[in-house]
């Protein structure tokens, strides 16, 4: 029996959207059939069929540095460039603080064994963004900015950036976040001054609706975390989902600090969803039981950046077994992967840790562009520094190549950047993974977009 009829047709549906993301990947495999322990209590639990792992499309190759002394800058500065980070380390996104500070204290290093910035060394500073729940950022933020700093590094997430974005940009300091993706910022009144490297949700959510159906998903169930990220991304996937032909059958929200999840967990599979979305941060530990005490397949869980996670240590073996997840950025190489544990021997995700590194490359190439260590001044040169000019992929290379008089279009870690005048990333990676066995990740695809 054809566990979804209309799989066939679907896929030809969404070929014809053109809605601006490259599928690396559109061979389906694995089975419909249940083992001997599934039940078919809630959601179908004969699972869905998706892409087989290992076509990852785009290059994930490391970017390669270029050789050769740096030369001397050309430009000086009483007033060396100081950053300060504004990212988790408590809170339900405290997970993702390790690798974001790691990128940063990378970048920072390079930056720094390079000979610094218009001649002197740059500094960082790490404070504490904690989460919505308490009032953690707007204390960092304070302290920051009494430090003197020309930028911010930060927040991871879209609803704490939203409670210190017009306190730090009304400073004149440069706000730059390596994982806020509500779209709610392309047209916030920032001065000029907020930028990000990751993508806006509009991107990941077109790719998570899509990849669901063509996996031969005809309905979906959400549990969606009430707030500017869960609700943003959760109404692009459905837009997406939708324009494939599919149907959202169930939506509930929780709040953050809610810590039962019964009820919102109880009312999705009673809507017998052949797929369950899953948006959420670190809440994903104690809804994923529920749903999987139920009788769901894990491989019917799609999880988003916010909880694409290794769980090995969470879970009993087979938990999230063909479980899918998403988040942006190309996949993490070896190469800078190594360079990672050696500035943190302790991490176990990689998670956004390009992007911090991106970040901290962007500023300080957009600052010896500018000949200064001024938050607009830097700002106004990011989209510069970013586009129509000589490819380079880390600071040696990048700011050679300034102090040589030539311009530059530096991509990064994260994949190709290219600002638009809002300071949002135009083009990105989505990379999709899947759970093995151990409840670790492995990758599927890759995926490329324009927004």
């Amino acid at each position: 029996m054809t566990l979804f009829p209309q799989a066939g047709a679907r896929a030809a549906k969404l070929t014809a959207l053109g809605i601006g993301v490259a599928f690396m990947a559109t061979a389906c495999g694995g089975s419909s059939t249940p083992t001997a322990t599934e039940t078919t209590t809630g959601a179908a639990a004969t699972g869905i069929a998706c892409p087989a792992p290992g076509s990852t499309g785009g290059s994930s190759a490391a970017p390669t540095s270029g050789g050769g002394a740096v030369p001397p800058s050309t430009g000086s500065t009483e007033t060396p460039l100081k950053l300060g980070s504004l990212l988790p380390t408590t809170g339900s996104l405290s997970y993702l603080g390790p690798p974001e500070i790691a990128g940063v204290n990378l970048g920072v290093k390079e930056v720094n064994d390079a000979g610094g910035v218009l001649g002197k060394p740059i500094e960082v500073v790490h404070r504490d963004s904690g989460d919505t729940k308490t009032d953690i950022a707007t204390q960092s933020t304070t302290a920051l900015l009494g430090q003197g700093v020309s930028a911010i590094i930060g927040a991871a997430s879209s609803g704490v950036s939203k409670t210190v974005i017009n306190q730090i940009t009304g400073a004149g300091v440069l706000q730059f976040s390596p994982a806020n993706t509500s779209p709610d910022f392309t047209t916030w009144d920032d001065k000029g001054l907020y930028w990000r490297t990751a993508p806006s949700d509009v991107l990941q959510g077109k790719v998570l609706g899509n990849y669901m159906a063509t996996c031969g998903a005809q309905t979906v169930g959400m549990i969606v975390l009430n707030d500017a990220y869960g609700t943003g991304l959760a109404k692009n996937i459905k837009a997406a989902f939708e324009s494939a032909g599919g149907k959202v059958v169930a939506e509930e929200l929780f709040n953050e600090g809610d810590t039962q999840f019964s009820s919102q967990v109880d009312k999705v599979i009673a809507a017998k969803p052949d797929a369950i979305a899953l948006i959420t941060f670190d809440q994903a530990k104690s809804i994923v039981p529920l749903i999987s005490g139920k009788g769901v397949n894990p491989n019917q869980l799609f999880m988003v950046d916010g909880n694409t996670s290794d769980y090995s240590k969470d879970f009993q073996p087979g938990t999230m077994l063909g479980a899918h997840g998403t988040f942006p950025g190309t996949f993490a190489n070896e190469a800078f992967t190594k360079k990672l544990l050696e500035v943190d021997p302790a991490l176990k995700d990689f998670t956004y840790g390009g992007e911090s590194y991106d970040a901290v490359n962007l500023i300080a190439l957009a600052s010896e562009a500018a000949g200064s260590t001024s938050g607009p001044e830097i700002a106004k040169q990011l989209k510069a520094v970013s586009e129509s000019g000589e490819k380079c992929n880390d600071f040696a290379s990048c700011v050679t190549l300034l102090r040589e008089g030539k311009d530059i279009d530096y991509d990064g870690q994260s994949g190709p950047i290219t600002f638009s005048d809002a300071g949002d990333p135009t083009e990105a990676y989505i990379g999709i993974y899947e759970y093995t066995a151990d409840n670790k990740l492995k990758p599927v695809q890759s995926e490329f977009g324009k927004l």
